[in-house]
């Protein structure tokens, strides 16, 4: 479903992401561990469109993406769920599910919401209150409430856990395992790495910008080298 080749990213004269390849195929819960700033939300705004890389290419669906806008890149089908949630604080719950429709024609958008609030019903119950008030775990449902609103064929998450105490940290990741369930492909960048490596088919470790190992997410978790690195043992 998408293939990253070979894709080399730069701020200024930082080089942050040095020849990364990976892939993702359909119906996959694919993860991207490591240390922080060691590029994992780079690669993931790189592939939505947020950054360009200087080489290489991004293929989704069989298409080139690589030099495509992000909301080009939305409307194939690929939707990003930011780091920080980046959810419209001044805007009612009801108004953001709407910004994450954008994409889609008018007579789509019931159909999606109503998705949506069967899947949070707790973003129903506050459909009217201002973003900016609502606990951060609800925060991060609306965020991926706004992204799942696009319809996406695959949902890139940038560190869904952050921030959220341990017993919602378990909610969002049975919320994303049940997303997959219902044919949602993810692509997951998360520091919590023994949650990620739980729930994840296959996983990449990225060091100071590269890849340095890769597997199945119980592979991974089995390895004596990430088990210190990332797992605390």
């Amino acid at each position: 479903m998408l293939k990253v080749d070979n894709i080399n990213v730069y701020y200024g004269a930082i080089h942050a992401i040095k020849g990364i390849s990976l892939e993702v195929n359909e119906g996959e819960i694919v993860t991207l561990i490591g240390a922080n700033g060691a590029g994992k939300s780079t690669a993931l705004k790189t592939i939505s469109g947020l950054l360009r890389s200087r080489t290489g290419e991004i293929v989704f669906m069989g298409e080139k993406i690589s030099n495509m806008a992000p909301h080009k890149i939305v409307e194939r089908g690929l939707a990003h769920v930011p780091e920080g949630r980046r959810i419209f604080l001044q805007m009612t719950v009801r108004e953001n599910l709407d910004m994450g429709a954008y994409t889609q024609p008018a007579s789509a958008t019931e159909e999606a919401l109503e998705r949506v609030y069967a899947q949070f019903p707790r973003l129903k119950e506050r459909r009217k209150q201002i973003a900016g008030t609502l606990s951060g775990g609800e925060q991060q449902m609306l965020a991926i409430g706004r992204a799942l609103m696009s319809r996406p064929k695959l949902l890139a998450l940038d560190e869904p856990s952050m921030g959220l105490a341990p017993l919602l940290v378990e909610q969002i990741f049975c919320i994303i395992e049940e997303l997959n369930k219902s044919g949602t492909t993810i692509l997951l960048v998360e520091q919590n790495a023994q949650m990620a490596l739980s729930i994840a088919d296959r996983a990449y470790v990225i060091e100071t910008g590269t890849i340095g190992l890769s597997g199945t997410g119980r592979e991974l978790a089995q390895s004596d080298q990430i088990r210190k690195a990332y797992l605390g043992g």
